[in-house]
């Protein structure tokens, strides 16, 4: 892992992830987690502080040890226990069925297995577990599909990995959740990178 990897992107990381407009989405998403959590893509600890008393616990997981050093200092914000994991959304290093939760934020776009991921999640998810989901992805207008398919490539070098064209409810339905509510629509800023899609899906 070359210097930009470890220690320049982990910063603009946490930057981007910083951005108000994203606020509305992190806080209606966690809303909903209940019982025994897991977080896939921690990052550096936004969604910690915003757990509730739903929530018992929370095991959240990250490959990256930089970000897992930034998310460190946010458990004492959260008011629910919380363990940090390094570790990937391909290789969940959980039993089955021990979830009740799942969350997962601006994360499948930079996963480079998104639907071995996904399959992982349902596995760790107890029977009628819930994953909940806030991702960017594919638009439906092909003008910006189009500009999508094309940045793509440069941007994953930059951007940790991450995708500007993929259709997050066919992947979540690829891995065999059932998808009960999906939300799509622009954020306010450049389409290409705005275009959201929000929801739940029970195993």
């Amino acid at each position: 892992m070359g210097f930009y990897d470890r220690v320049i992107l982990p910063r603009l990381l946490d930057l981007a992830m910083r951005n108000r407009r994203l606020d509305r989405y992190r806080q209606r998403a966690i809303a909903v987690a209940r019982g025994v959590v897991l977080e896939i893509g921690v990052g550096s600890g936004l969604n910690l502080a915003l757990y509730g008393p739903a929530v018992e616990r929370v095991c959240a997981i990250d490959p990256a040890p930089e970000l897992l050093r930034r998310a460190r200092p946010r458990i004492g914000d959260a008011l629910v226990p919380v363990s940090l994991v390094r570790a990937s959304g391909e290789h969940l290093p959980f039993a089955d069925a021990i979830f009740d939760t799942a969350v997962i934020t601006w994360t499948l776009c930079s996963i480079a297995n998104p639907v071995v991921a996904l399959i992982q999640v349902r596995r760790v998810l107890k029977p009628g577990g819930c994953l909940v989901f806030v991702e960017h992805g594919l638009s439906p207008e092909p003008g910006v599909a189009r500009w999508q398919h094309g940045l793509t490539p440069g941007w994953r070098r930059i951007g940790g990995g991450c995708h500007l064209d993929r259709r997050i409810d066919d992947l979540i339905r690829a891995a065999g959740f059932r998808l009960d509510a999906v939300e799509t629509g622009y954020m306010k800023g450049p389409k290409p990178w705005t275009f959201m899609y929000e929801g739940r899906a029970n195993r």
